[in-house]
């Protein structure tokens, strides 16, 4: 196998390594490629120049060479800290075909074959070194690194260290005592799905500045519709996964492609799974009660093509590269945008037409709701916990509601503004829109104020003793057993909203709970209470800032895959910001994480991502202004709302008018 030759040399002026213009080039050619991938470049020049970069990419988005290259330039041993075993054996046995003496040490390796390949390590026999999180705390391997010469450690999956994030590993807790050992090494984290306060969180546990530099690019899927779809039961939704089968990939045996199907259970996994079968398709389930080896097993058939489609957890996908996925179906939502768009991003990697819809119904929620305060590892979640991962959820469900061209609204949830379309052309909103099917309510601002009011005084009416069902069931005025044991059938509020459907009610009551005015209470059947924010919504203390549902059930007549010409404005957004307001949110980032640090708590303690964005939006003067903004309560606000006012009074200084 041959050696590889390439190094930097030293640079006379600073004696630091300095890779040119002709070296990378040389380096990109000799791993195949004669061209970079949007970002790649940028992120070299950073990471070479500054040594410090967070890079956010999604999945197949070329993150990989953006340490592989600096690891043949430089001299030493790259280190990529990673979670995915298969993955660190694919790559390191493409580097070696390459001629790049490449290793990974995991827990598959037997104790002899660790040993001999850390003897090699130390003696420098590597370029670059793959190493599993739960390697770092133990204590050969750090006597090891204190002999190493590494000239950059490279985190891949670092959204991982974030405690409060939808993947969270214990283990990445570790990486920041690595690094106090490698005090001269440049720092890479990579991360396919990060919104700014997971960026914050990584920043703030892997103790790099406030000011490393961050480059988010590669998130736009112009070639993946996104849809939602409203359903009222399971034959509902069964008759939508096999609209979606069919349109994706034909017929049982059409060799047409894959498609993966999401349940948010194990029992749910099974049973679809078996439903599935029934159609005809090679199918099988996956899930963490399976045991490792029939696991692995589904994990092969389904890279090899000997499976069309695949019914699983969110244990199902890391490491998963199939190209010709041709759809990503939810049954039901998943915890985050983050967990959702790294699993509907599996679709279309060929560059072809696909398509990802997601299932939502009315016990969503309450659903949900169980599933995080019962998720608790055994112990008792702490309120912040509960709440955070709670907002992380109701993000998903702002998304859902749709208003505004879904592949937009994602990337603006990440930051990538810059592949924004104003309309995709291909998500449900954007074809309802085209063809006049999503109707806004005519109504003007005040009209809005009064319908929500009304609707909230519903929730207050069965506040703490029914679910969203008597809520809707009170305000269309319908006969219902639950309101006749309250005698609300007598009460003004019954009826006052008759002029609109169940299915609009319920999706209006949605968005309430989105804008955090409804909430939910009592464990396994929880039932709807209306939160302080909400009375005072409804006493009319607090403005209402808040999109009606269209006239039409969300993803309905959105199956067409066919692109129209030319873009689309979708519906408001109140969240699209401009250079000024963006610079505002960036302030508003920079002084939750120097508090947070200063602190030693978690960013989302000192603000939500959301909660920064309502202040750009009010631009808060005084105490009593702020705490009218989502997520600022007296306590947050007597505690972190000084900071927060000085930061938009500063930007007012440097933006008048």
């Amino acid at each position: 196998m041959p050696q590889l030759k390439l190094v930097t040399p030293i640079d006379p002026n600073t004696q630091e390594f300095a890779p040119g213009k002709a070296a990378i080039r040389e380096a990109l050619e000799y791993f195949g490629h004669t061209s970079f991938r949007p970002g790649q470049r940028e992120a070299l020049e950073t990471l070479f120049d500054d040594g410090r970069l967070l890079l956010v990419a999604p999945t197949g988005g070329g993150k990989s060479l953006t340490y592989q290259l600096p690891a043949i330039l430089l001299p030493g041993t790259t280190l990529v800290v990673s979670p995915l075993i298969s993955l660190m054996q694919d790559q390191v046995s493409a580097l070696e075909a390459q001629g790049v003496a490449a290793t990974f040490l995991a827990s598959t390796l037997e104790p002899s074959e660790i040993n001999r390949r850390m003897k090699a390590l130390t003696n420098g026999e590597y370029r670059i070194a793959y190493v599993a999180p739960e390697r770092l705390s133990s204590p050969a391997f750090r006597n090891v690194i204190a002999k190493l010469e590494c000239p950059l450690v490279a985190i891949d999956e670092a959204h991982c260290i974030s405690e409060w994030g939808h993947d969270f590993r214990p283990d990445y807790m570790q990486i920041g005592a690595l690094l106090s050992q490698l005090p001269n090494a440049r720092v890479l984290a990579c991360t396919a799905t990060a919104t700014p306060i997971v960026r914050d969180e990584i920043l703030e546990r892997l103790g790099l500045p406030a000011d490393t530099k961050q480059i988010i690019r590669g998130f736009a899927r112009p070639n993946l519709a996104l849809r939602v779809r409203d359903v009222s039961g399971k034959k509902d939704r069964n008759s939508g996964v096999d609209d979606s089968l069919a349109e994706a990939i034909g017929q049982p045996g059409s060799g047409r492609g894959s498609v993966i199907i999401y349940a948010p259970t194990r029992k749910s996994t099974e049973d679809e799974c078996m439903r599935i079968q029934d159609l005809g398709f090679r199918v099988a389930p996956y899930h963490a009660g399976l045991d490792g080896e029939t696991r692995a097993e589904t994990h092969q058939a389904f890279s090899d093509g000997a499976l069309e489609v695949v019914v699983a957890t969110n244990a199902f996908g890391m490491g998963i590269d199939r190209a010709d996925v041709r759809a990503v179906i939810h049954l039901a939502p998943p915890g985050s945008v983050e967990s959702y768009y790294q699993e509907v991003g599996r679709a279309g990697r060929d560059g072809e037409d696909a398509h990802a819809m997601m299932f939502i119904a009315s016990a969503d929620m309450p659903r949900r709701r169980h599933l995080i305060e019962s998720d608790s590892g055994g112990g008792i979640a702490s309120e912040e916990s509960v709440q955070h991962k709670w907002n992380l959820f109701l993000e998903l469900m702002r998304f859902a509601e749709g208003g505004s061209c879904r592949h937009d609204s994602v990337l603006r949830y990440f930051g990538d503004e810059d592949e924004t379309l104003s309309g995709c052309g291909r998500c449900d909103v954007c074809l309802q829109l085209d063809t006049g099917e999503q109707d806004q309510l005519d109504a003007s601002p005040e009209d809005v104020t009064l319908i929500v009011r009304k609707a909230l005084a519903g929730v207050a009416r069965v506040h703490g003793k029914y679910g969203l069902g008597a809520a809707v069931a009170l305000l269309r005025g319908q006969k219902d057993p639950r309101l006749e044991r309250m005698a609300l059938q007598t009460s003004t509020t019954f009826g006052v909203l008759s002029q609109f459907t169940e299915d609009w009610l319920t999706r209006l009551l949605r968005r309430c709970i989105t804008a955090g005015w409804v909430d939910f209470w009592g464990g396994d059947r929880p039932v709807v209470i209306l939160s302080a924010e909400g009375a005072e919504v409804m006493q009319g203390k607090r403005n209402v800032r808040l999109l009606l549902p269209p006239l039409i059930k969300p993803g309905r007549g959105g199956s067409s895959s066919k692109r129209k010409s030319g873009g689309n404005k979708a519906g408001p957004d109140p969240e699209i910001f401009d250079q000024a307001e963006q610079e505002l949110f960036e302030a508003l980032r920079n002084h939750r994480l120097e508090v947070a640090r200063a602190q030693s708590v978690p960013p989302y303690v000192v603000a939500s991502d959301r909660t920064l964005r309502e202040i750009v939006l009010d631009r808060p003067e005084s105490d009593a202004d702020l705490q009218r903004v989502h997520g600022i309560g007296a306590a947050k606000a007597e505690r972190y709302g000084a900071g927060l006012l000085a930061v938009v009074a500063d930007w007012r200084v440097r933006n008048p008018g």
